[in-house]
């Protein structure tokens, strides 16, 4: 009977026991801080969890450069995030080219998915894009797979890379045309890395030697509409005058100089590689129509009066002279990885500054007639941030549209994302109010949506 006792005693404590070590198991917290792995295609990711997560995921999408994994836009932006409680999560894509848009998608999903194998399903996830990665996630509000309830692109490059080649080189094509007449300079189908860098070093040099007389500056602020470039340079703190046609130009020659040819002959050189060629054309382009789409068409014709030049003798040689086909291929290709249809299926908020000097402000344009096109306008608002510069977005107003975004989720509308209730959002969290009712103005060249 005493042998009976202590084994009922000693089973007692085992189960006991195991239903502690049960216990134990199901309080075990999830992992916190850092993560970080490899995924199947090859690309890597990274996440951050804070130590009371609040249920939403946000998953960030990197901008053109290395690829290299990050989890939000900017270390502050991190900071504030996880002090909210939010996790985050991003891929580095998997190329082949710094261009990686055919899989940038499927590399997002899989770190979320390998977030969520270690932490648990998300209630919420929000996808967040910078510049290039605002075009990923505008893809992503096309086909969420149900795991993304909401998108935030800023500073999206979201009328896609066929626009974007187009556009700059209709405005890489003038430099060279009007400022080095006679030369042959290779503006499409770089060999390699040194004939873009060639190719970029003489348009500088071309610019800078314009920049000294009235004629090349006049010139020059042609190239810079059909760039559709901002008249309002991150160097400074106020705009021009609306009127002052002379500073105007002179901020979009420090913007033209300090980089940005380089960045877009780079750019070009890495989407052909991903498409397989060419996408862009101008031969039969009309650039006197391009120019009159133009938000800096009277500047353009001011400096030209100035300068004694015959504007519609430029216009009509660019618009004889231009012979540049696309290759069909990169074309189609281009149009099926990196280019909105418009179709959403979950709610998309994208910000902008007013002068963003890479992605023109016109891309929010084109998007939203493609999205309006496309039977959708409900399901996006857009919003403004009067700021010179690509993504120049202080952390509190990034923030402050991520909290917008979800209010729409939420309750169905946009109430809390118009220029008032943001700039209360970010004050309140110790940012300068900068958002501010705007229209975007058209691209000078793109296909009609």
């Amino acid at each position: 009977m005493g042998k009976l006792r202590s084994g009922l005693a000693a089973a007692a404590v085992a189960l006991a026991c195991a239903a502690c070590a049960l216990g134990e198991a199901r309080e075990s917290p999830r992992p916190r801080g850092g993560q970080s792995g490899t995924l199947p295609s090859g690309a890597t990711w990274v996440a951050d969890v804070p130590e009371e997560w609040n249920g939403t995921a946000v998953l960030y999408a990197h901008g053109y450069g290395e690829l290299t994994a990050r989890s939000a836009p900017d270390d502050e932006t991190k900071d504030r995030l996880l002090a909210e409680g939010y996790a985050l999560v991003g891929s580095s894509y998997s190329g082949p080219s710094l261009w990686p848009l055919e899989t940038a998608a499927d590399d997002q999903f899989a770190a979320l998915d390998a977030l969520e194998r270690r932490i648990g399903p998300a209630r919420r996830t929000i996808a967040l894009g910078l510049s290039m990665g605002g075009l990923v996630a505008a893809r992503q509000a096309e086909d969420p797979r149900g795991k993304i309830d909401g998108v935030l692109t800023t500073c999206g490059l979201v009328a896609g890379a066929v626009t974007v080649n187009d556009v700059q080189l209709d405005g890489e094509y003038a430099l060279s045309r009007l400022l080095l007449p006679g030369r042959d300079v290779p503006l499409v189908r770089y060999r390699d890395d040194k004939q873009t860098k060639e190719t970029t070093d003489l348009l500088q040099d071309a610019a800078v030697k314009a920049q000294k007389t009235p004629r090349g500056r006049a010139r020059l602020a042609l190239a810079a509409a059909l760039l559709n470039l901002p008249t309002w340079s991150q160097d400074a703190e106020d705009p021009p005058g609306p009127r002052d046609h002379a500073a105007q130009q002179e901020h979009q020659f420090r913007i033209l100089t300090e980089g940005r040819i380089g960045q877009f002959t780079d750019a070009r050189r890495q989407i052909e590689l991903a498409a397989g060629g060419n996408s862009s054309g101008n031969r039969g382009v009309d650039y006197r129509a391009v120019l009159l789409r133009s938000a800096t068409a009277d500047q353009v014709h001011h400096l030209y009066r100035r300068a004694g030049l015959d504007l519609a003798a430029d216009l009509a040689a660019l618009t004889r002279d231009a012979s540049v086909e696309p290759d069909p291929k990169a074309v189609r290709n281009l149009l099926n990885t990196s280019t909105p249809t418009g179709a959403l299926k979950v709610p998309v908020l994208g910000i902008h500054t007013t002068a963003d000097d890479i992605v023109p402000v016109g891309h929010a344009h084109w998007y939203a007639a493609r999205v309006t096109t496309a039977g959708h306008a409900p399901d996006l608002h857009q919003a403004f941030v009067r700021a010179p510069g690509h993504c120049a977005f202080q952390p509190q107003e990034t923030i402050a549209a991520l909290h917008a975004l979800e209010h729409r989720l939420t309750t169905g509308t946009w109430s809390t994302a118009t220029p008032e209730s943001l700039n209360t959002a970010v004050k309140k969290t110790g940012g300068t109010p900068r958002y501010t009712p705007f229209t975007p103005p058209p691209l000078t060249r793109t296909p009609t949506p």
